[in-house]
């Protein structure tokens, strides 16, 4: 009898081990990364309701300057200057792997079936007018060693992140060229010369079609690019644009691509925003930012689109903007200070970062400020992503940060009470996690106390 209760014992906890395993086994992010920013709006969010994460920090070799991907449970980023790439184990914070690119990495590192690819260069010219010195080109490396399986080499900067599209790598480059790749061996399968020279706009692939902008030689222009045929379908010229366009990676969303461009000179520049068609080109509606001060590098803000409406920030008005997306209404501004990046919205909230350092959250409907976060060195251009209510974002400290939306502060301060929390119900994963267990362990003593009990019974009888 005693042995017969053992086994009992022994069988239940064996059937309940998967159980408790649940939660470290779930992966946290999406099964593939396959453009800058995952999504053709920009909006880089993602959610299959695993607990947030708690507040981490990624430490890495040099700057980032690109924004930090994940995918399952990994972060992959890569480092400006060094070249240095990492992958880390987004729940644990443990380094998985670090290996090492010929040159600067602004590209974000896409996954795609177990590999990693990224783009690598730098912002200086050849004496030919290429943009990109010493060597430039893509990897691919394996996701889980880090070893590296192909890599092919450009004439300029691949600083832009490639796009994936049906069994096929697309590169832009400082050389004016868009390559087609074969993802597995690397092969060049098709070359088409743009004419101008992507900088930073990283190429956004939508339904078939590929959308970059590009600068000199004069005029700026913006492409759209038939996947399907390997042919340009449009090649819209900006004659008065001078800088910003090929920085850009246009948002897409609704059949309409969206753009940001500064006019006139570098002593007077004005920051304009463009809609336009994403069957002809024609721009649907325009506006002006404004005049100001004229920045260095990532001159030009980084928009997204998210239920209906256009979130983008100006480094040189130093304003945050809503814009009605069909209409081209201004819907409000915040004023603030220099920012770059892409901002990043979920649950009526929209966030976005400053060279300062600083995180914040708005009301999208409203423009009112909801809560911050100061974190450290400049948050640019690297933008916040979400997943799973936990926000990631690259600094030029070197760290990639991670945290809870919970953790924005109404007051301004670093500590605080919660705002952007009253937004949507809670969800600390201590407390939930802890919760979870007390309840499987409670579970697993009234099963053991009724089988002794049963058991004992039977002994009587």
């Amino acid at each position: 009898m005693k042995n017969r209760s053992a086994f009992i014992v022994v069988f239940i906890l064996i059937m309940l081990s998967p159980t408790l395993a649940f939660a470290d086994d779930e992966e946290f992010g999406p099964e593939e990364w396959t453009q800058y920013r995952m999504n053709s709006d920009k909006n880089a969010f993602f959610n299959n309701n695993s607990q947030p994460l708690t507040e981490k920090t990624f430490k890495t070799a040099d700057e980032v300057r690109a924004t930090p991907v994940v995918v399952g449970n990994s972060l992959f980023i890569g480092n400006h200057n060094s070249g240095d790439l990492f992958a880390f184990n987004v729940k644990t914070g443990e380094k998985l792997w670090q290996n090492k690119a010929p040159n600067w990495i602004h590209s974000e590192m896409i996954y795609q079936d177990g590999k990693v690819f990224v783009g690598f260069g730098n912002r200086f010219f050849q004496d030919n007018g290429i943009r990109g010195t010493e060597e430039s080109g893509v990897l691919a490396l394996d996701a889980k060693s880090g070893e590296i399986i192909w890599k092919y080499n450009t004439d300029g900067e691949v600083m832009p992140t490639p796009a994936l599209y049906e069994g096929s790598l697309y590169i832009a480059t400082g050389d004016r060229n868009l390559y087609k790749l074969d993802p597995n061996s690397g092969e060049l399968l098709h070359k088409a010369e743009i004419g101008s020279t992507a900088s930073m706009s990283s190429p956004n692939i939508t339904e078939g079609m590929l959308y970059v902008g590009g600068s000199g030689p004069k005029p700026y222009t913006l492409s759209a690019y038939d996947l399907t045929s390997d042919e340009f379908k449009w090649q819209i010229e900006f004659p008065d644009v001078f800088a910003g366009l090929d920085d850009v990676p246009p948002a897409v969303s609704e059949n309409l691509v969206v753009t940001t461009a500064l006019v006139g000179n570098s002593d007077n520049p004005e920051h304009k925003i463009y809609a336009m068609d994403v069957d002809s080109g024609d721009i649907v509606w325009e506006d002006s930012f404004g005049v100001g001060e004229f920045v260095r590098n990532n001159k030009s803000g980084a928009p997204i689109i998210y239920e209906g409406k256009v979130f983008v920030g100006s480094p040189i008005t130093k304003t945050f903007y809503a814009y009605d997306l069909k209409s081209g209404e201004k819907i409000w501004e915040f004023k603030n200070e220099i920012m770059k990046a892409p901002p990043v919205a979920q649950d009526g909230i929209v966030y976005f970062s400053n060279t300062k350092g600083y995180v914040y959250a708005l009301d999208m409907e409203t423009g009112e400020k909801i809560g911050e976060k100061k974190l450290n060195g400049k948050l640019a251009p690297s933008g916040p992503i979400i997943i799973n209510d936990t926000m990631f974002i690259g600094s030029q400290d070197s760290n990639v940060y991670a945290f809870p939306l919970s953790e924005f502060s109404s007051s301004g301060e670093e500590d605080g009470e919660v705002a952007a929390a009253e937004k949507r119900p809670s969800k600390d994963p201590d407390e939930k996690s802890s919760i979870g267990n007390y309840v499987i362990f409670v579970l697993l003593i009234i099963m053991l106390v009724g089988i002794a009990l049963m058991l004992k019974k039977r002994k009587k009888v």
